[in-house]
Parts: C-alpha cells; structure tokens; sequence
C-alpha cells in the first residue's frame, strides 16, 4: 500500500476497530445517507415506553448526523506524489482507532489519485504530556512533512510545539484537544472538536432537566491539563452554577481509565448517599460510573451523563443505566486531518485553503437512539 501506518499497540486495538468499520458497512449497506461534518443536535429526543412515533423520527435523525463515514477528498490538487506525516495522540484507547480509521480512509483515497501518504500514529499506554513532549522530539528529528500532535497538556506541550515551529517544523494540531492562539501556542491549524466547553454544558443541562433542576451531583474529569476534558468541566460547571439547587459535591481526575473510575465512583457513592447525578468528560468513565452506581444498586437513583461512543456506554444507555451520550464524529476528525497536513506540507497556510479550526460534530444520544447506534458502530443488533 505504501503507507507507514505504526502498529504499536494496533494487534490489541485491531479487533475493536475491525467491529468499528463492520459497523460502518452494515450502516452503509441499509441505504442510510449521512449528513456532512459540523452539524449539531441540541434537544432531548429520549424515548420512553408510549412516546409518540414523531420522537423516534428525531431521534433517528440524530443517528444520522452522528457519524459521517461518507467522505471523498475535496477538490484540492497536492503538489507532490508523497507525503510523510507523524500523528501522536493522548493515550491508546479505542476513541483514537476510530480517528485512524477515517485518517486510513483519507490516505487510501489519495492512493488511488496517485498519491502515496506514509503516516505514523502513535501515542503512549497511559496519558504523559511528559512522553508526548518526548514523541515530538525525536519526530522532529526525522523526516516528516508535518507533525500533529492530540494535545496531552496545554500548559506542558505548548512551549514544546513553538519549539518545534520556531525550528521549521511544520506542526498542526487534531482530534479533541487544541492548543490554540489564544494559549500561546503557534501551531499552523487544528481539527477536531472546537465546542468542548458547549459540548460539557449541553450534557449537563440535559441531567438538570432530568434532575428536575435540584440535587447533588459528582463530576469525572478525565486528564488533568486535557483542554477537552477540562472544558467540558468548565461548561459543566457552569450551567450548575446557574441552578440554586445544584451542587457539585466532588470533583476528580480519572486519567481517562475506566478503573479509576469505577473506583472513585464507588468511593463517591460511599460518601454521598443522597448524590442524584454524575457528568462524565471522557469517554472512559461513564463506563466506569456506570459499573459503580449498579454494584451500587443505584441505577433508579443516578442520572449519568458523559461522553462519546464506547459500546458498554452505550449499552448502559439502550439499558437506562446512562442518561445521555455527547458522540464526536471521530471518523470525520481523522479524514479531514489528513486533507489539511497534505495543505501545510505543501505550504498553504490557513486562510481560503483551508480554516484554521476544522469544527466536527458532537451529537448527543439518548436512550431511544443507543440501539441504532450499537449497529451503526459495532454491528451490534437486539
């Protein structure tokens, strides 16, 4: 093929992908179209036993703004025959085996133009912005056309990427975490999720409403210095701070392990018995909470909400256990990176060839919609 897809970690990530892009091809195959990237569902669009058939077609609708995986290469001529990219992300987790999969997608497709793209993906077991300052270094010294980089720690990375820019390294950033202008840092262009903060107060609205706008509630974090994680907080935070009924009783970092989760939930559970609710801004511990507040016995009592696509999380939610998802368009995120490191290898800068920030979707899926989605990307029917 040509390319130079790293398989660190892949052999152990492989056969969660391959159910990822079968679920993809049944999708496909029912005839199903797909709107483009950047579209946003707001609203409820839950389904309880006796809602009205007008709710299952919104929540339908909401299954088909989720996930693009109908995506051709623009019309953007490269100027070269091959390209040489390194993309490092937070940590290896079946969320970032989405994102390869549309970057395979892209790279595939240039081949067929005659273009060949070589590409690394790389990332460490667990979340190190200190390992990550390390992975770009030693990129640096090697023969890449750009460098991207899922940022593992804005405060820590940022002087590494200007260093690598200010040395002539041609580095972008992907995926759900920015570090932007506006931090100080110098990177070329960003794509991937720029509505985390809203992402976080959507989520945390919908458990308000659920909550009847009283309670106490538990916040999971995620990484300490992920600009995702922490802005979902941020937003979360927030939208309770405008309820004089809500509280948040804990807050804590679970360094996106679905483990530490469960444990601090159980802890958490321990210590607060009247808690109502928990936000959850990755998407490893709302597989983790949820595991918690049923060994618990607590299911009828808990309101869960969180993040993305991991398919016990959504199993939880077809069940009732969770409330309600926010999913990101991974496969979008990893096509589009693609596109805009062949620009910045060939030198265009942002502007009118291609944005600064490429903005992909986040939907947020509630229990009516948990079963579609379960076939769409794990080919998982009832």
């Amino acid at each position: 093929m040509g390319r130079k897809a790293d398989r660190t970690g892949w052999k152990k990530r492989q056969s969660r992908a391959l159910i990822f892009l079968s679920g993809m091809m049944i999708f496909c195959g029912c005839g199903l179209w797909l709107n483009g990237c950047g579209s946003r569902t707001e609203g409820e669009g839950r389904l309880e036993a006796g809602t009205e058939s007008v709710q299952d077609g919104v929540e339908q609708e909401n299954m088909l703004r989720a996930v693009d995986f109908d995506h051709e290469l623009d019309d953007y001529e490269p100027l070269k025959k091959e390209y040489n990219f390194y993309f490092t992300y937070k940590m290896v987790h079946p969320w970032w085996d989405a994102v390869a999969l549309g970057i395979e997608d892209a790279a595939g497709q240039y081949e067929e133009q005659g273009v060949t793209i070589h590409y690394e993906y790389l990332a460490p077991e667990i979340v190190s912005a200190q390992d990550q300052i390390l992975r770009l270094e030693d990129a640096s010294r090697r023969d890449f056309d750009v460098i991207g980089v899922d940022v593992a720690d804005v405060d820590m990375v940022t002087p590494a990427i200007n260093r690598l820019i200010e040395a002539g390294q041609k580095v972008m950033t992907f995926s759900s975490s920015d570090a932007d202008r506006e931090n100080g840092c110098h990177r070329i262009a960003y794509v991937g999720n720029t509505h985390n903060y809203e992402d976080g107060a959507e989520l945390t609205e919908a458990l308000c409403g659920k909550l009847g706008y009283s309670g106490k509630v538990a916040l999971l974090i995620g990484s300490r210095g992920a600009p995702c994680h922490e802005d979902r907080a941020l937003g979360a935070r927030d939208v309770i701070a405008k309820y004089m009924n809500m509280e948040i009783v804990e807050t804590v970092y679970d360094e996106d392990s679905v483990d530490k989760a469960y444990e601090y939930t159980r802890e958490i559970l321990g210590r607060h018995p009247d808690l109502s609710g928990i936000i959850c801004c990755n998407m490893s511990n709302p597989v983790g909470a949820a595991r918690a507040v049923i060994e618990a016995g607590r299911e009828d009592e808990i309101v869960i909400v969180g993040m993305d696509h991991d398919q016990e999380a959504l199993q939880y939610l077809r069940d009732g256990i969770i409330y309600a998802l926010g999913v990101q368009d991974c496969y979008s995120i990893g096509f589009d990176t693609v596109q805009t490191a062949v620009r910045i290898a060939d030198g265009q800068l942002p502007g009118e060839a291609y944005p600064e920030k490429t903005e992909e979707s986040t939907t947020i899926i509630y229990q009516g919609g948990a079963a579609t989605m379960l076939r769409i990307l794990y080919g998982e029917i009832d």
